[in-house]
C-alpha cells in the first residue's frame, strides 16, 4: 500500500511539473480553431470549400489531447473538475465527433460551424479562475462515478455537434427560400436530407452516451452537491429522449427538428453550472 501511495505522489508531482505548459497548449488549440474557422469562412465567401479546416481542427485536437494528458495525470482522473476543465473535454469531444463523421458526410463545412463553438468554450476556459493553476489529484474516485463523467461529456459532445448540425440546416432552409441559390455558401453546402441524416445519427448517438452516463450517475455514490447536477442530466436526458421519441413515431419537420436540437443544447448547457 506505501509503496502505490508513493508512486502516486511521484506521478502527480512529475505531472505538475508539466502545469504551465497545459495552458499554452490550451491556448495554441484555441488560435488552431479560430484560424480554422476564418479561413474556412474565408474560402465560403469565395465560393470554395476549404480542405484546411480539417488540417487546423485537427491541429487544434492535438493540441487538446496534450491539455488534458497534462491535466489528467496531475489529477490522477479524468481531467473533469470544475468549468474550465468540462468546457475544454467537451470542445475536445466536440471537435472528435467532427473528425469523425464531417469528412465522411463530405460536410468539411461542418468544420467552419464547429471551429467558433470549440474556440468560445476555450476561450471562455482561459478566462482567469476558470482553471486551477496547480490542480491537485482527485481523491475518492470510483469506475461509475468516472464513466459518468466522461460518458455524459462525450454525449454532450456529439449532442454540440448534431446542434451545429442543425444550424447549417437552418442557413440552408434559409438560403432555399431566398431563392440564392448562386450563393457560395449554399454550393457548399451538403444536401439537405444528408444533413438530416447526419443530425438524427448524432441526437441518438449522443442521448446513447448520455444514457450510459446517467446509469453511471444512479450507480456511483454521490453527496448532497452531485444530487442537484445528477437530477439535471436526469431532466436533459428525458427531454432529449422526448423529442427523439417524437421524432421516430410521429416525424418532425426538418426546420422545426433543427430548431428543438439548438434550443435542447443550449438548455443543457446550465447543466454545467451545477457542477
Amino acid at each position: 500500500m506505501e509503496v502505490r501511495i508513493g508512486l502516486g505522489v511521484a506521478r502527480g508531482g512529475e505531472a505538475r511539473q508539466w502545469v504551465g505548459v497545459d495552458r499554452w497548449l490550451l491556448i495554441l488549440s484555441t488560435l488552431c480553431a479560430v484560424i480554422g474557422g476564418v479561413t474556412g469562412m474565408m474560402a465560403v465567401h469565395r465560393g470554395r470549400r476549404s480542405r484546411w479546416t480539417v488540417v487546423w481542427m485537427s491541429l487544434a485536437f492535438l493540441a487538446q489531447l496534450g491539455f488534458l494528458s497534462i491535466r489528467g495525470e496531475a489529477r490522477q482522473a479524468c481531467p473533469l473538475v470544475g468549468i474550465g476543465e468540462i468546457l475544454v473535454f467537451l470542445a475536445w469531444s466536440l471537435t472528435l465527433f467532427y473528425l469523425l463523421v464531417g469528412p465522411p458526410y463530405r460536410i468539411s463545412l461542418l468544420g467552419v460551424f464547429s471551429a467558433p463553438l470549440v474556440a468560445l468554450f476555450q476561450a471562455i476556459a482561459l478566462i482567469p479562475g476558470m482553471l486551477e493553476s496547480s490542480p491537485d489529484p482527485v481523491g475518492g474516485t470510483t469506475a461509475w462515478g468516472e464513466t459518468h463523467a466522461a460518458m455524459s461529456v462525450l454525449g454532450y459532445g456529439a449532442l454540440a455537434l448534431a446542434a451545429v448540425a442543425a444550424v447549417m440546416f437552418l442557413v440552408l432552409d434559409r438560403l432555399l427560400k431566398g431563392h440564392r441559390l448562386t450563393s457560395g455558401l449554399f454550393r457548399n453546402l451538403p444536401p439537405a436530407r444528408e444533413l438530416l441524416v447526419s443530425l438524427r445519427r448524432l441526437l441518438w448517438l449522443g442521448w446513447s452516451m448520455l444514457s450510459v452516463g446517467v446509469v453511471a450517475g444512479f450507480r456511483m455514490p454521490h453527496g448532497e452537491n452531485a444530487l442537484p447536477h445528477l437530477i439535471s442530466a436526469t431532466a436533459v436526458w428525458i427531454g432529449y429522449a422526448v423529442l427523439l421519441g417524437i421524432l421516430q413515431f410521429r416525424g418532425l419537420t426538418g426546420r422545426r427538428l433543427a430548431l428543438l436540437t439548438v434550443g435542447f443544447f443550449v438548455l443543457s448547457l446550465s447543466v454545467f453550472a451545477l457542477v
